[in-house]
Order: C-alpha cells, then structure tokens, then sequence
C-alpha cells in the first residue's frame, strides 16, 4: 500500500520550492514583536478546566474525500466561535485537503475586526521555516509539526523557528517511538493521532495508550476519529486535554449544543 503521507510530503516540498529562500532570527523576532495577538494555544488549553475543542475547518481530505466542498472558511469560524470552540484548527493545504493561506488570512482578520480572541493552528504539512513565516504573517499563534514526516535537524529548525516567532507548536504523532522523539525535542504540545497517516485507519486505542506516557507539564491532544460525546470521554478519561475534531463538525448542523456537549468532561 503506497504511504499517503510520503506522497503529500513530496508533493508539498515541491510545491514550495520556489519560495524558499533563507529565513533569518531577526525576522523571526519581528515578527513575534509585531504580532497582534497575544493569545496562545498551550496558555489557551491550560486556562481550562473542560476538554478544549480545537475546530477544523475542513473541505476535503483523501480519506473522507468532499466534506464541505463550497464552504466559507470565515463562515465556520464563526459559527465554531459562537458554539464556544476553544481554538480552530485551519487547514491550509490545498491539493488534498482543500485549503488556502488566503483561508488562515481571511479568518484571522476577522477575529481581529471583530474583537475575538481564539488561538489559530495553521494545520499544513511544514517543512521548511518560511512556511513558519507565513503563518506569523497570517496571524496564526501555532504550526503543526508531523514527526513522522520530517528527521529530528528538520523538526529542531521549525521548532526554533516557531518559538522565535511566538507560535505555539503541535507535535502530531502516532506512536511510542514518535512521542520520545517529540519529548526529546522538548514538546509542550503533543497530539496522537488515532488516524494512521498512511493508510488513514483509525483507533482510539492509541490515545488511550500513548497519552498516559505524557506528563502533565505537556498538553495532551487526541485528534481524529471523535465522532460524539462517548469518543470525547473516551480519550478524556486516557489524559487528554483537548480534542482536535474535523470532520464530524463540519458535517455537524447544530454545532451551539455538540461542542458543549464535547467538552463535558473535564481535564485532569
């Protein structure tokens, strides 16, 4: 069976090629000073005493195929906001998943105009620290970093990259030896995916089994395959902090009473 992940990632890599270009500290650091944001996924979580919903927006993705094909990306922010969605999570890859920068832009805009503070992950396949750039300059506070995707010098550049810039990073993994990967790079945010990158099979079993490893110092993140309030006590109860959940909201019409119902179980 082909690896869909390698497949994106070597897709992305070329799509990138031809903006990369050397990315320096001190730009890093402007762009941390000049944010106009102070709001953080990790301080965000932390502050709660619920399972935080981490909302994606959504269009498509290889497993599911067309989710929500037409869709506003402003649009579900807003109504994952009013619903009292803790963070978004945006995608912003299009050729599998849909999405756009002009999506992170647009979103982040209007929270601003509109006085609403919620942390923003750009969710893409990063690999490279100008993409680090773009998601400041977009206003995102936090990137995703896969770890089976990328060698530890690779996750070491994004990571540093990130913090100069004042974003938060997720560690996206998916088994044992990818969670001592990501701790010894020093992770504040870990997310177990029970969605197998690579054939897009999904278990639960794994949050329930890779969460406990993680100390409470790191914020715990179950993402993929929670489907109803049973899935987010679920993994609540294995640890985690926060869920990160897709596709169930997107295709979800009455989102002001599901949210709520998710985050029901409290945190340890």
């Amino acid at each position: 069976m082909k690896d869909k992940l390698a497949e994106i990632m070597a897709a992305k890599e070329k799509e990138i090629s031809s903006i990369i270009r050397p990315v320096r500290e001190g730009e890093l650091t402007r762009l941390a000073e000049n944010a106009s944001h102070s709001f953080r996924l990790k301080e965000q979580i932390e502050s709660n005493d619920h399972l935080s919903v981490i909302a994606e927006i959504k269009r498509r993705s290889p497993s599911a195929g067309v989710i929500a094909k037409n869709i506003k990306a402003t649009d579900q922010a807003i109504q994952y906001y009013n619903a009292g969605a803790d963070a978004l999570s945006i995608l912003t890859e299009k050729t599998y998943f849909g999405g756009e920068m002009r999506d992170l832009w647009q979103v982040t805009d209007l929270l601003h105009d509109h006085q609403r503070s919620i942390p923003c992950l750009r969710k893409d396949f990063m690999l490279h620290p100008i993409q680090v750039v773009e998601a400041a300059e977009a206003g995102a506070s936090a990137i995703l970093i896969i770890v089976r995707a990328l060698a530890d010098d690779c996750i070491h550049r994004l990571y540093d990259a990130a913090n100069l810039a004042g974003l938060d990073s997720l560690f996206e993994i998916h088994c044992e030896a990818e969670l001592e990967r990501a701790l010894d790079c020093d992770a504040k945010i870990i997310g177990v995916n029970n969605r197998d990158l690579k054939d897009f099979h999904i278990d639960l079993s794994l949050s329930e089994s890779l969460i406990p490893q993680i100390s409470n110092d790191v914020i715990s993140i179950s993402e993929s395959g929670i489907r109803n309030k049973k899935d987010a006590i679920r993994v609540c109860e294995a640890g985690a902090r926060a869920i990160l959940v897709g596709e169930t909201l997107m295709k979800e019409n009455m989102l002001d009473e599901f949210i709520p119902s998710l985050q029901h179980c409290r945190s340890r």
